[in-house]
């Protein structure tokens, strides 16, 4: 079992001004937490969403190795992409010329440990967001699987282009892709997190990071944190599901050797496969 560590959390989420069905999902059992957000449509998307939340459910249930956190999250996320192909080839296969699709992208935050003591191993596939706050400073943990974001890093655009690019919503790894996929994951030293948010792109996409620093900043309890998040998020318009988790790691010391250049790595490279 990972060593005691003090949490508080704060989950919201909303169906938005726009769409008429909520399929994000969220899951906040700690030391587990998990934000999805469904693609297809109703009964594609939420569906898609509630199995990503449903598989880390029973992980946050029966427990884990807390030194096997990598294999733990891929073994469960192996069974939701299982889970979500099944079942987007039963409801396509009625005969039909329409090709169902059920998807998720997914972020995912659990504890584990090493000899240096508890860390947060983070995942995600898509756009989800984790976020880590800290001396009052807001770093984007994740690296977005999108197309914009490849242009960006190809410096094919700028950051201040992404918002009004006509593919700023196409993703390019999800749950749910029969081509199979891989998250990235991060760990993170809990202490050089005062907070961590989880998040869905109707936050994001909605919000600047300025505005969502701000409201951490103001914000002492997780929870008043994410409901501002989403209340944010519907008065600038409310384009989209939103849901939002703010977890705080209460009575450690702020340590400061974090690199904020961490690089992705695979699950590989995680597990000690690759140098």
């Amino acid at each position: 079992m990972v060593s005691p560590v003090e949490l508080h959390h704060g989950a919201a989420t909303d169906v938005g001004l726009v769409r008429e069905v909520n399929e994000d999902a969220y899951l906040a059992a700690p030391p587990v937490f998990v934000v999805a957000d469904g693609m297809g449509g109703h009964e594609g998307g939420d569906v898609a969403s509630a199995i990503v939340v449903e598989e880390f459910g029973r992980l946050a249930e029966r427990g884990y190795d807390p030194d096997r956190g990598a294999e733990v999250v891929a073994d469960t996320l192996r069974s939701c992409q299982e889970r979500i192909t099944g079942y987007a080839a039963g409801l396509g296969a009625d005969g039909g010329s329409r090709r169902f699709r059920s998807g998720t992208t997914a972020v995912v935050a659990l504890l584990v440990e090493d000899d240096h003591g508890p860390k947060w191993l983070l995942a995600n596939l898509g756009d989800s967001r984790i976020y880590r706050y800290a001396d009052a400073v807001l770093e984007q943990v994740s690296v977005d699987h999108s197309v914009v974001q490849e242009l960006v890093d190809a410096g094919t655009i700028s950051e201040a282009e992404v918002s009004s690019h006509p593919e700023r919503h196409v993703i390019t790894r999800a749950l749910g892709d029969p081509a199979g996929v891989e998250a990235d994951y991060f760990e993170l030293p809990v202490s050089a997190a005062e907070r961590l948010v989880l998040c869905t792109d109707g936050v994001t996409g909605m919000v600047e990071d300025a505005d969502i620093s701000d409201i951490l900043a103001r914000e002492a309890d997780p929870r008043d944190a994410a409901d501002r998040l989403i209340a944010a998020a519907i008065a600038a318009g409310g384009e989209d599901n939103a849901t939002a988790i703010v977890v705080d790691v209460v009575g450690l010391a702020a340590e400061h050797s974090y690199d904020s250049a961490r690089q992705r790595a695979s699950l590989e490279q995680k597990l000690g496969a690759l140098p």
